[in-house]
């Protein structure tokens, strides 16, 4: 055995997939002699990322299935998950079992950029070449920066025009046939001492029910690597119906694209966010996320189903494929101009505070910061209403069926359509509440199976035209909207069953409907269902009016003003021609929120609601 042959150690990220893997076989190419797959369950992503117990399944899942995968190739070996910070389990994994590489697809993104850099720093030192390769995106998002002159790519024109100066995305590589075997795995000079888990503050901490173990030892509690459990992580059972892994991503994949003219005519604006079993979308995003699909295996698949697809029509070239960006194949182009955006801002990109390319509005709840200019956790509370308003929003109690409909699915599937994602980001920022994104984007944080720190934020700046998007004026009906897909309220029947039995000429405005009706229903709105928490009209225009001043400042997140916390004020003042108009709204809010608390009960006896969630007290009202 020759003391030059290369011993790799192998570290599985956001590639959690055989196929498609540039990296893995730029690993298998230094033809190694042992060869470890690992995954280092990092604590940073257990304590300090909002993750949420269907993400955390999917990704459980999808690990199990790439371990078994990796037996299938060599009995040998698994996937061995060292429970403990990689920044330094990493290096002594490399000093403990002699590797001389270190491999992995490369990422870009926000920590992971970070903890990339810290990880390879300290084992370059010690002697191990890295080899990082990109994977994860269809172009390196340094390299599309690089092209567009070192400035974020703010629409997918720009986004092509610095990737057309690129070499194409090559055709997907297939899964190795088989796998060297792992050498000794011993972690007799490990101790926790030197591999802590900090924790001091756990984001986490209300979904759990009991206290986190799975960093009571490095391997796993039988000394095996084993994956960890839902239970170790202190979690309750998932939700969600959708399976994690590789081979249900490529069944997914394989089942979609069977329907070639499906796949040739799809334009995701038309598409509908009623639609739910199946959605009316390939819902294959959190398979992409995690890296069980890869993004050429997704854009070679789609490209050559269209192709077939025009020969099946006798060669007629006037077909009618849908273009890009509304095309598969452009849904895959947004997801690339956020991690290009992300890669030019750098960790900012996920805040107000910093960002360059992020419009400063005065968005109520916002992060809070201390002198020094780090952030505040928790966040201070902010004004009652604001809080009482986000907190409806998030719990799918709002009193518009459509935006509590969209927040329960999130919440029980972890996944929703791109729409329902656009009409309740919309809604709590620019639309009616006039809550930060920010606040919007943690919620997605913890509950969107197919979370990525790029496109996530991206979205939200886009929806709350904070970047990206600037026709603030255009807002999403709660009512208008998903009327156009769906007049039965099919979505809302499903997620809000106390809704179910109202009319569809009720269904999107219940609290519309007769007392006799809700009764009929076995709903009464007001005691099992909530009033709408606010007057839609005169918020949507306050919002308008709000944002519009704030453009008319024109600040940003990295200006001097909103560093040193007095944007808010330029805004009042530069906003206070204003003031009547503002007042009068106001006024016309309150007007409204004594009206909604005015309902009937069953008795006939006017009622006021007390709770937000829709309890109340009945009084009598005195003339």
């Amino acid at each position: 055995m020759s003391s030059l042959q290369a011993r790799v150690l192998y570290w599985f990220r956001t590639d959690l997939r055989l196929h498609d893997s540039p990296a893995l076989h730029a690993a298998l190419g230094l033809n190694p002699e042992v060869f470890y797959p690992i995954w280092t369950w990092d604590p940073q992503y257990v304590f300090a990322h909002r993750v949420g117990v269907n993400r955390l399944s999917f990704l459980l899942e999808g690990m199990q299935d790439l371990s078994l995968s990796l037996t299938a190739c060599n009995p040998k070996t698994k996937l061995h998950v060292v429970r403990g910070p990689p920044q330094t389990v990493v290096p002594a994994l490399c000093k403990a079992w002699n590797i001389t590489h270190l491999v992995y697809e490369k990422d870009t993104a926000g920590y992971a950029a970070v903890r990339d850099a810290e990880v390879k720093a300290s084992v370059t030192k010690a002697g191990v070449q890295v080899v990082d390769v990109l994977g994860h995106s269809l172009y390196d998002p340094q390299a599309i920066v690089d092209q567009n002159k070192g400035n974020p790519t703010m629409s997918i024109s720009s986004w092509i025009t610095a990737s057309n100066k690129l070499p194409a995305p090559s055709r997907p590589l297939l899964p190795p046939p088989s796998l060297p075997p792992p050498g000794n795995t011993t972690l007799i000079p490990f101790s926790r001492k030197d591999h802590p888990v900090a924790n001091g503050v756990d984001v986490n901490e209300d979904d759990r029910e009991t206290v986190v173990t799975c960093y009571d030892t490095l391997a796993g509690r039988d000394g095996d690597f084993s994956i960890p459990t839902l239970e170790e992580l202190g979690l309750p059972p998932a939700t969600t119906s959708i399976r994690g892994g590789e081979t249900e991503a490529l069944k997914r994949l394989e089942a979609y694209c069977a329907d070639k003219a499906q796949v040739a005519r799809f334009a995701k604006p038309k598409t509908s966010p009623a639609e739910f079993d199946p959605p009316a979308t390939t819902q294959l995003s959190p398979y992409l996320k995690f890296g069980c699909l890869g993004s050429r295996e997704f854009l070679w698949r789609v490209r050559d189903t269209i192709s077939q697809w025009i020969m099946d029509q006798n060669g007629n070239k006037n077909d009618d494929t849908t273009k890009h960006p509304e095309n598969l194949e452009g849904q895959l182009l947004f997801r690339e101009m956020y991690f290009a955006a992300e890669c030019a801002v750098g960790l900012p990109f996920g805040q107000i505070r910093g960002n360059a390319i992020c419009r400063f509005i005065d968005w109520r709840l916002q992060n809070q910061y201390d002198a020094s200019g780090h952030r505040i956790h928790p966040r201070p509370l902010g004004d009652a209403e604001d809080e009482e308003r986000f907190s409806a929003w998030q719990d799918g109690r709002t009193g518009f069926p459509w935006i509590d409909a969209i927040m329960r699915q999130l919440r029980q599937e972890g996944w929703i359509h791109h729409l329902a994602r656009h009409s309740v980001a919309c809604f709590l920022t620019r639309g009616q509440c006039y809550i930060s994104w920010e606040r919007g984007a943690e919620v997605f944080d913890k509950w969107l199976i197919d979370w990525d720190p790029c496109a996530n934020a991206g979205n939200w700046m886009w929806l709350s035209c904070s970047a990206f998007f600037s026709m603030y004026y255009r807002v999403y009906g709660v009512k208008s909207f998903p009327e156009k897909f769906d007049k039965t309220g099919k979505l809302v029947r499903k997620f809000c069953p106390e809704l179910a039995k109202f009319p569809d000429k009720f269904i999107y405005t219940p609290h519309l409907a007769p007392v006799d009706v809700q009764e009929k229903a076995g709903c009464i709105i007001g005691r099992d269902y909530p009033f709408p928490m606010l007057d839609k009209k005169v918020e949507k225009e306050r919002c308008i009016q709000r944002v519009k001043a704030a453009y008319a400042l024109g600040l940003y997140g990295n200006d001097a003003a909103v560093l040193n916390g007095s944007a808010v004020a330029k805004l009042k003042n530069a906003d206070s021609p204003n003031a009547t108009n503002r007042e009068a709204s106001e006024g016309g809010a309150n007007h409204h929120r004594r009206k909604r608390q005015e309902c009937h009960s069953k008795d006939g006896l006017p009622t006021k609601r007390t709770r937000a969630d829709g309890t109340i007290k009945k009084y009598l009202v005195q003339k």
